[in-house]
């Protein structure tokens, strides 16, 4: 690496003051300067070489109007080289979001200094140096470059070149820097240059820098501090995604600018360096100080984005394991290894590079992979190339825990990460707006992987549980967004940040399959494979990737589409929300409109007036029939009329592959529910499940009358899927409906109704769990449906729920080795204080104080809210709000209370009390949950005002009117609440 240069000016802080001093003498030259600037920014292209500026494009409208990023730079952490503030700088390429085309990165050669000592562990300001080489090839001649650097002080900057082919590091002269300084809004550091560029010569440009490592967030370089061995320590370990390259190195930060990395890791000896290649060697350094430090080198790696950059160092062991030649290692705390809990990870990581590498017939082109558990990591996993970094929680498994609930987390996860080891890393999207490509493909992938790790487990009903339930109760075409968008007007850190949501795996996920079930496997997978190798080490678009499918739908002549499979998938990934598909079996007619939460009538006028190119696959009387395509808003198909028999019925939407919701006529309903009535095995568990979440969300949601949802669950006695009673619980059996004083002429009816059909499912399972609780361990649908079913048995006061509660609890707090069953802890916790006394709320309480796992704090915290004690409780809020932060930290006590049968009236009085110490413990904005919670029972003017009173005499007086109109929200809702339950009420008083 070369000296620092000597020609160039470089401006500091005291030298930024004094220029601010002298504003007056340099107002004019500013002037000048700024209009000279001005020019050069609105003539002709071909007149901008003589302004040494290349053709930028134009900024999209208002963009030059965005707010910088919300993080703000701590004034002890800019750089010394002072930003120049936006008034005293002309307009140019500093004001865009995006980096100018003027520079493309070959390669970089980047060393990084952490001054990390295992004995400095409560140093107050640690920092990090280091320097990087970037070759860079030349695109348009240019005298001022720009790339994306970030709360980094940058000691020098040189400019070598143009370089001379095939002589390696030789040069053939220097380009002198005459000014360096940072545009911070936009996070760049910008170097003014003697002289332009010459296009399509190579450029290296020679960089010092600086900067902090951070302790109280996970971007960057950032530390973790945690116990091993019973002695604090200390690692470091970096987060790049989406933007924080940047504020480790000085780079071109944007996912398309891919380049290769020759990376050097200085660190005390005593830890061990990890990147994203093996090690290449090792040698020593004295510091100026005579400390000795390891240098640690890596062997290039291939082209990446610089997001997926990654470091470690840390005092960890590993287990380690071969697969197919290369190396697996699992880095985590010498207690977690030595006690076997990095064991699970490790077996099945080799197993599924190996799954997806012959599924895709496409090697891992790395020659090795360490996946690092972090005790504290925000972003829960990190699928860097060659180190994978996880949060330990996520990954770490105990020896002695069989239940394929955590098992199938770390698999789900595992497999997730290694998922994008081709859709992400071998593959990028050009830019963020695509993400997707990256995020949903992986999701989708994690289901062939547990699959084939899981044979026994029905992947369409996991799926639907996991992917499909959730991210169809929060899209729709009003508040959702696309899951691909036309417009590259995602630029800031935190408007990317907002990409990584439900839509983009979830949706994304859905879309993958969507597309697959449309397709056959082979072809899926033979277009994927052709979109891989064409842009492997490169970057594609969304139209990329629809492309090979076309080629591999043309090279073929079996599966015929209604449109090209652009127009087809387009119309759902360009789109926000998804279709409701409505059938009349009468008539065979079928229609699509927009779902929406809460319709009203004629709402398809407000908004949204394109259709989706949708694919049905179908059944008829347990049939499947033949694929058929709903490309209009309406359309007829004779073939799925149903006859008088009472064994003639339609289901759409087979296996629950489309993304969309099926909606019948009430012949078509009424139909479903004869049969399920007269013969439920003849339909398929999946779409049982089916039936019953799209009717309680259509009903919810204005389509159908809820006593059409309400039908379809007499059969019930005779469900012995839990899976499927877990979508009855969840809409029938809540705590509003159950606690809620304006509903308490249900809850007899409902408790009776219920209770009639939930006994032989729950006899069969608290028989399990008293007599064989293992057999449950392999069981995943059983484990994640088991809580609900527990929690409702007891909600509707099943002696038996409640009986098994006690016993668990009693044999919990005697023998604490008798765990209790993980998914039902929280709810035996509850009604285990539920239905005791102070005694054994006081015994929980001494747990809690005792005990250091956050998981299980969370519980035991929640668990104590559930007292039916009004001084109990009332005592509960006081420890919360007096106690030390550190004691009742894990959860808002307040809420927990309040959300309870008896709480919501004690915190009500409490807050009216302590409203001073509760916000200082808690913070204003939980007068807003607050307010949700006890004002669930509001549903006239005076109770509003009531409220508004109680919650007035806490408020600033600019909160007061938002407060009224969130009430007014709250009673709407509770008014349309009142009228479905009444409608309930008066269905079960006619079924029980």
């Amino acid at each position: 690496m070369g000296p620092p240069s000597s020609s160039g000016f470089y401006m500091s802080r005291a030298v930024a003051l004094l220029l601010a001093g002298l504003a007056a003498a340099l107002l004019l030259a500013l002037t000048v300067l700024a209009a000279l600037y001005g020019h050069c920014a609105r003539v002709a292209p071909s007149e901008l070489q003589d302004c040494g500026v290349p053709d930028a494009a134009p900024s999209p409208p208002g963009e030059q109007d965005q707010s910088p990023p919300t993080r703000k730079p701590d004034p002890a952490l800019e750089p010394t080289v002072a930003a120049t503030p936006d008034s005293w700088r002309p307009p140019g390429p500093w004001d865009q979001m995006r980096l100018p085309p003027w520079l493309v990165p070959l390669h970089y050669e980047l060393e990084l200094w952490p001054q990390l000592r295992p004995d400095e562990l409560s140093a107050p300001a640690l920092r990090f140096t280091g320097r990087v080489n970037i070759t860079v090839r030349c695109t348009a001649a240019s005298a001022r470059l720009l790339l994306h650097s970030f709360l980094l002080d940058c000691d020098s900057a040189e400019v070598r070149g143009p370089l001379s082919p095939g002589t390696g590091d030789a040069t053939v002269g220097r380009v002198p820097v005459d000014d360096m300084w940072f545009a911070l809004d936009m996070q760049y550091m910008v170097l003014e240059l003697r002289e332009a560029l010459q296009p399509g010569s190579l450029y290296e440009l020679q960089l010092n820098f600086s900067g902090p490592l951070y302790q109280d967030t996970r971007e960057g370089l950032f530390l973790n501090v945690y116990t091993d061995q019973g002695e604090r320590r200390v690692l470091l370990a970096s987060q790049m995604e989406p933007t924080f390259a940047r504020n480790v190195f000085p780079c071109f930060d944007e996912p398309a600018l891919k380049a290769t990395f020759n990376i050097t890791v200085i660190h005390h000896p005593s830890y061990v360096a990890l990147s994203n290649m093996p090690k290449l060697g090792q040698s020593e350094k004295e510091d100026v100080n005579g400390s000795k430090w390891t240098i640690t080198t890596f062997y290039t790696t291939p082209r990446m984005s610089t997001y997926l950059v990654s470091f470690a160092i840390c005092d960890y062991d590993h287990v380690s394991r071969t697969e197919r030649g290369k190396e697996i290692r699992i880095w985590a705390r010498k207690d977690a290894i030595a006690n076997g809990n990095a064991d699970f990870a490790l077996n099945i990581t080799g197993p599924i590079f190996s799954f997806l590498e012959d599924l895709l017939n496409i090697s891992y082109p790395l020659p090795k992979t360490d996946i690092i558990a972090l005790p504290v990591f925000d972003n829960r996993a990190m699928e860097n190339w060659g180190l994978m970094i996880f949060d330990e929680s996520l990954l770490l498994l105990q020896p002695d825990d069989q239940l394929t609930e955590k098992k199938m987390v770390i698999s789900y996860l595992v497999s997730h990460e290694i998922g994008h080891q081709w859709f992400g890393n071998l593959v990028t999207m050009s830019w963020w707006n695509n993400i997707w490509l990256n995020e949903g493909f992986a999701s989708y992938f994690e289901f062939g992987v547990i699959n084939y790790l899981y044979p026994k487990l029905p992947r369409n009903e996991i799926f639907f549980s996991n992917i499909l339930h959730d991210v169809l109760k929060k899209d729709h075409v009003l508040v959702s967004r696309a899951v691909s968008t036309k417009l590259e007007n995602f630029t800031e850190t935190n408007e990317i940040n907002e990409l990584f949501d439900l839509f983009t795996y979830n949706k994304g996920a859905s879309m993958a399959r969507m597309l697959a079930s449309f397709l056959n496997e082979n072809l899926f997978i033979s277009a994927l494979k052709s979109y891989l190798e064409t842009f492997a080490y490169s970057n594609a678009e969304q139209d990329d990737l629809w492309r090979h499918f076309q080629m591999a739908i043309d090279d073929q002549s079996e599966i015929v589409l209604p449109a090209t499979v652009k127009s087809i998938m387009d119309s759902w990934t360009h789109q926000s929300g998804f279709p409701v598909i409505t059938l009349n079996v009468s008539t065979g007619v079928m229609k699509q409109e927009p779902f929406y939460l809460g319709k009203v009538k004629n709402q398809t006028l407000l908004a949204h007036n394109d259709t989706w190119i949708v694919p049905i696959f179908w059944i008829k009387n347990g049939t499947t029939q033949s694929l058929v395509w709903l490309d209009k808003s309406s359309k007829v198909f004779p073939e799925m009329q149903v006859s008088d028999s009472d064994h003639d019925w339609v289901i759409l939407n087979l296996n629950i592959t489309g993304y969309y919701r099926v909606n019948y006529d009430k012949l078509g309903w009424k139909k479903l529910n004869q049969q399920l009535e007269k013969d439920p095995k003849a339909i398929p568990a999946i779409h049982r499940l089916q039936l019953i979440d799209d009717a309680f969300s259509l009903s919810k949601n204005n389509y159908i009358e809820i006593e059409t949802a309400l039908d379809l669950t007499k059969y019930l006695a005779e469900e012995d899927e839990i899976i499927v009673w877990h979508a009855v619980l969840v809409n029938l059996v809540t705590r509003d409906l159950v606690y809620d004083v304006n509903n308490y002429d249900i809850y007899p009816l409902l408790k009776k109704y219920l209770l009639k059909r939930l006994i032989s499912i729950w006899n069969i399972y608290s028989t399990i769990i008293r007599e064989n609780v293992a057999a449950l361990q392999d069981d995943y649908l059983v484990l994640i449906s088991l809580e609900k079913l527990f929690e409702a048995a007891c909600l509707l006061g099943l002696e038996d729920c409640l009986q098994l509660s006690r016993e668990l609890f009693k044999n919990w707090t005697n023998h604490p080795e008798n765990e209790i069953l993980y998914p039902i802890s929280t709810v035996v916790l509850c009604y285990g204080i539920a239905l005791g006394s102070n005694k054994e709320w006081d015994l929980l309480l001494n747990i809690y104080m005792n005990n250091t796992n956050e998981e299980e704090r969370i519980q035991l915290a929640y668990a104590m809210s559930c007292s039916k004690d009004p001084w109990i409780l009332h005592r509960y809020m006081e420890y919360a709000v007096t106690m030390s932060p550190s004691i009742f930290n894990e959860r808002n006590i307040i809420e927990d209370v309040a959300e309870s049968e008896v709480g919501r009236y004690i915190a009500k009085d409490f807050l009216i009390n302590n409203w001073q110490a509760v916000s200082e413990k808690y913070g204003p904005q939980s007068l807003v949950i607050l307010m949700y919670i006890i004002g669930r029972t509001v549903s006239t003017d005076s109770q509003i005002m009531e409220l508004q009173q109680f919650f007035s005499a806490m408020l600033e007086e600019h909160q007061r009117l938002t407060i009224q109109a969130k009430l007014q929200t709250v009673k709407n809702e509770n008014l349309k609440n009142r009228n479905r339950n009444a409608r309930i009420a008066a269905w079960l008083w006619k079924n029980t």
